[in-house]
């Protein structure tokens, strides 16, 4: 697939133009599975010319309510509709006792919680037909219970539910920053073979920790990350894409940003210009 970017809003216009530079484009599933106007019809004007990926928010895949059935009916319905290359969503809960609490938050992970996680992973795909991919999360805070690195829960979860990974770089960035670990050896220990995704993005330094905002131009360090995943670990040939959704640039400078994604992917990261920032 290449090289993508998130389809938003504020692009809409250049995309239905035939504007250059994304080779694919990834949709936010909740934000066209209750739609029957424009921007359903803009997914499927993008989807007849290039490749799309379903990224979802609301799966919950962690949570100890029942899963949502009527939400998973409805994603199977867009993708049915679409037919998109990838379906994926996030390793993390988002709602409790019926009520959606509007965050990404973490798990703790257990072998109790990896069992709980497995078994919702597989009944997810045996209601969409299909393997999905699962994100790690950016994280803030951890529980005291946790037993397992989360890139091992990873690595395990993928072999037991028989799902794939979406690596977000910035992501393992942001985490490791805020929970002290060496985000290097939590790459390392990720199964290459399961990665079916990268992201890339930006993030905001609070002083007391990472935010990831998706609101900047991606870091140095991430780019340094970014050329580990694909020197290292040799996903060269994963699709990778730019997230950016708020403070959303022009379309010419969000290219600007996947031809750097480019070419780090080709060339390594060095002492260069990235982007506008000098990382030298």
């Amino acid at each position: 697939m290449g090289f993508g970017v998130g389809l938003r809003a504020e692009h809409y216009d250049d995309v239905l133009a035939g504007a250059a530079g994304a080779d694919w484009f990834e949709a936010i599933s909740d934000n066209y599975m209750d739609s029957f106007g424009r921007p359903l019809a803009i997914l499927e004007a993008v989807r007849r010319d290039a490749p799309v990926a379903l990224h979802g928010v609301s799966l919950s895949i962690g949570s100890v309510d029942p899963l949502d059935r009527d939400y998973l009916k409805r994603l199977a319905a867009l993708a049915r509709r679409i037919e998109p290359a990838i379906v994926s969503d996030h390793l993390c809960w988002s709602r409790f006792d019926g009520r959606s609490l509007y965050d990404l938050l973490p798990l703790p992970l257990t072998e109790e919680c990896l069992e709980h996680v497995v078994s919702r992973v597989q009944q997810v795909q045996d209601i969409l037909g299909r393997r999905i991919l699962l994100e790690n999360p950016s994280t803030y805070l951890a529980w005291n219970d946790s037993t397992i690195p989360e890139a091992e829960f990873l690595a395990e979860l993928a072999q037991r539910a028989d799902c794939g990974l979406l690596l977000d770089v910035n992501n393992v960035y942001v985490s490791a920053v805020n929970l002290d670990f060496d985000p290097l050896a939590y790459l390392d220990a990720i199964p290459a073979e399961r990665v079916g995704q990268i992201h890339l993005a930006g993030f905001s330094d609070m002083g007391s920790h990472l935010f990831d905002t998706h609101s900047r131009p991606v870091s140095k360090e991430v780019w340094r990350l970014y050329a580990h995943v694909v020197e290292r670990l040799g996903l060269g040939d994963v699709p990778t894409m730019i997230e950016w959704d708020a403070d959303i640039p022009a379309w010419s400078r969000l290219i600007e940003e996947l031809d750097c994604a480019r070419d780090v992917c080709a060339n390594g990261f060095e002492q260069r210009e990235i982007g506008h920032a000098d990382v030298a």
